[in-house]
């Protein structure tokens, strides 16, 4: 092909347009802007929508302290566990928790360590998500216990009665897993905040928000002294959530790995847990992030480029996980033991084959979809198909638990679970928990990580030509170096 050749050179520049990346930051938008657009979320008045949904979810809120009261007033019989099922809802809701958090960690510490820039934007939202998940999560092991004053003998503390826990057990593993996962997703969340607080602290117009921002921002001036000590223990937060990521779900899988149960004693659980948990967690993301995008006119911080990659993220972990489910009943007919071949087979055709094809239905069919570049790039699209993931990782972990102990050995002492209204009511309380600690950060915190945003624009770059944003030489700038520049 002759470069002179008019023909050639219109191929040559489709393919250069094709194989251009697209800009993370879209329509060329100035960092006072990306200040401005994010600041005023929080600085205007909150609108009527947000009041209505803040009383909605605020009052479903207000369920889980009514159930927990009646409860504990009560006994754990007002749940629906029998004999012998003896863990149902309340761990199925612990279990679908913790997943629905780990998206957060994995964007902000995985994806940062890998310098994947397009997590700038949805890392922010994504952590606030991780914790109020795990708040959520945090109340059904510590309420299953019966006796919920004693749940401080979890702690390994002295105490006159000489009680000490059983290290080897799983269940203790958890709480120091969970724990441990809650307070460093708690310290990198509000690490990241402190430069974005003080940009509320100086645009404020009250005393009171100066007061309370300026406290928040503990003191942040942008100076390159303070840069260098964010930026050390940033990267040293993000290499310890790390391996939190991989192991807190892990150790959440080992509660049943451990045992001897068919349907649980299985060695595929960690990875599989894992890769559900990621799976279940971008889905809650998009779930939050597309309606206020649309609310909040953040297309050009959270553009189609950003939806795109989490549509494939899922794509790929639900493949995972559909695998991981083809694998088990492999692994049960390979290994030629009748109870586990009956646990698998119960599974997918006794009595709850109902929840069992809803979760294969949920989690492996409908995020092929996202195999079709229509679908990723429409957001009401994705919108609709990640709510069958948010569905589906439900009742995975409803049907793992559940359905591998309503037919133990014997026949004689085989049920049937069904929920009472408790568990509905606990379980609807949780979620309105939920909604309504992420309509209070969205309301009073930047919802977009302003000065990482800024750190990935043309004009952050010292290198590029302001005039055409072409880069003068190979060099680039760290995201967090390049954001000195916050306004």
């Amino acid at each position: 092909m002759r470069a002179d050749n008019p023909s050639s050179q219109a191929a040559f520049a489709q393919a250069a347009a094709y194989l251009e990346r697209q800009p993370l930051v879209s329509n060329h938008r100035p960092l006072s802007w990306i200040t401005q657009h994010v600041c005023q979320i929080v600085e205007e008045r909150a609108p009527k929508w947000w009041w209505i949904l803040t009383i909605v979810f605020g009052g479903m809120a207000t369920l889980v302290p009514a159930m927990l009261t009646y409860l504990v007033s009560t006994g754990v019989g007002v749940w629906g566990l029998n004999v012998p099922v003896c863990w149902a809802w309340d761990i199925t809701n612990f279990v679908f928790w913790i997943g629905i958090g780990h998206a957060g960690t994995l964007i902000s510490a995985i994806l940062f360590l890998t310098r994947q820039k397009w997590r700038t934007s949805i890392n922010r939202s994504a952590e606030a998500m991780t914790i109020f998940a795990v708040i959520c999560a945090g109340i059904f092991p510590a309420f299953h216990v019966g006796r919920v004053w004693m749940a401080w003998f979890l702690a390994p503390i002295p105490n006159a009665n000489a009680i000490w826990q059983n290290f080897r057990s799983p269940l203790l593993w958890d709480v120091f897993a969970v724990s441990t996962y809650f307070t460093v997703s708690l310290i990198f969340w509000y690490l990241g905040l402190i430069p974005d607080l003080a940009s509320l602290r100086d645009r404020a117009t009250t005393r009171l928000r100066q007061m309370v921002y300026g406290l928040l921002a503990l003191g942040w001036r942008g100076s390159n002294r303070h840069w260098t000590h964010y930026e050390k223990t940033y990267l040293i937060l993000a290499g310890i959530s790390t391996p939190l990521v991989l192991s807190v779900h892990s150790v959440v899988s080992f509660d049943f790995a451990t045992s001897i149960v068919p349907g649980w004693h299985t060695t595929i659980f960690p990875p599989y847990f894992v890769a559900g948990a990621i799976f279940g967690g971008f889905a809650m993301v998009l779930t939050l992030l597309i309606p206020f995008r649309e609310i909040y006119h953040l297309h050009d911080l959270v553009t189609d480029k950003h939806i795109d990659n989490m549509c494939k993220i899922i794509l790929l972990t639900g493949s995972l996980v559909g695998y991981a489910y083809s694998m088990e009943f492999f692994i049960a007919w390979y290994s030629g033991n009748p109870f586990e071949i009956y646990a698998f087979t119960n599974r997918a055709f006794g009595p709850y084959w109902w929840a069992y094809w809803a979760m294969i239905t949920c989690n492996v069919a409908a995020p092929q979809l996202f195999w079709f570049k229509y679908c990723r790039q429409n957001p009401w699209v994705v919108l609709a198909i990640v709510m069958f993931p948010n569905t589906g990782m439900w009742f995975e972990r409803f049907v793992i638990i559940v359905t591998s102990i309503h037919r133990d050995f014997l026949p004689s002492s085989w049920g049937y679970f069904s929920p009472t209204w408790v568990d509905i009511t606990l379980f609807i309380g949780t979620i309105g928990l939920f909604v309504f600690l992420f309509l209070l950060f969205v309301r009073f915190l930047p919802i977009i990580n302003m000065f990482e945003v800024k750190g990935i624009t043309p004009q952050a770059d010292p290198h590029t030509d302001d005039t055409n944003g072409t880069h003068h030489h190979s060099l680039s700038t760290h995201s967090h170096g390049a954001s000195q520049v916050h306004a």
